[in-house]
């Protein structure tokens, strides 16, 4: 298996969620510049009907076609340095601290009052994938503004490797919504 090693270090803070609107996309490959730029991936508009990771992940298959939303959090370090991947926390099950009054925290994507549970149930991880099925060897933080916090919409396709403990999504279209 080619992205064994990424899916075993995104494991480590993964924990994710499977799709209610569902479709098959074995035929779908990711866009031509792929293999040259993560850009291609990133779209001016968000895609239509996205769901929240908790409802997706128990009952989306992997190779199926899945449209979620959500926020980037659910972590500590949320990038993949050196990856085209990162967390995305759906706000129905997680909070970061920024939104919890009184609470000073300095990184607040870490939702850290949020349960263990809460972070399995409401977190995937979403990564750009090549025409190799390799995740691509650029990091995503500050590419079209993703960054902590950012609210991301994300079409993509189940990794064979996902599971509904372990969501993972390989992008074909991401729109980071302008804050």
């Amino acid at each position: 298996m080619k992205s064994l090693p990424l899916i075993s270090l995104t494991s480590l803070f993964l924990f994710a969620a499977c799709g209610d609107r569902t479709k098959s996309t074995a035929g779908l490959t990711p866009p031509e510049a792929a293999a040259d730029s993560v850009d291609a991936f990133f779209v001016d508009a968000a895609p239509a009907d996205p769901q929240p990771i908790h409802l997706v992940r128990t009952t989306a298959k992997p190779g199926e076609e899945v449209t979620v939303s959500g926020r980037i959090m659910g972590r500590m370090n949320l990038f993949v340095e050196g990856r085209s991947a990162f967390i995305l926390g759906d706000p129905a099950k997680l909070t970061p601290c920024n939104e919890i009054p009184g609470d000073e925290c300095g990184t607040p994507w870490d939702t850290c009052c949020d349960s263990k549970e809460a972070k399995l149930e409401g977190t995937a991880t979403i990564q750009i994938t090549g025409a190799d099925g390799r995740v691509l060897k650029q990091s995503l933080k500050g590419v079209h503004g993703l960054t902590e916090l950012s609210t991301v919409t994300v079409t993509g396709t189940l990794d064979p490797a996902s599971t509904p403990e372990a969501m993972i999504v390989n992008a074909l279209k991401i729109h980071v919504a302008k804050p």
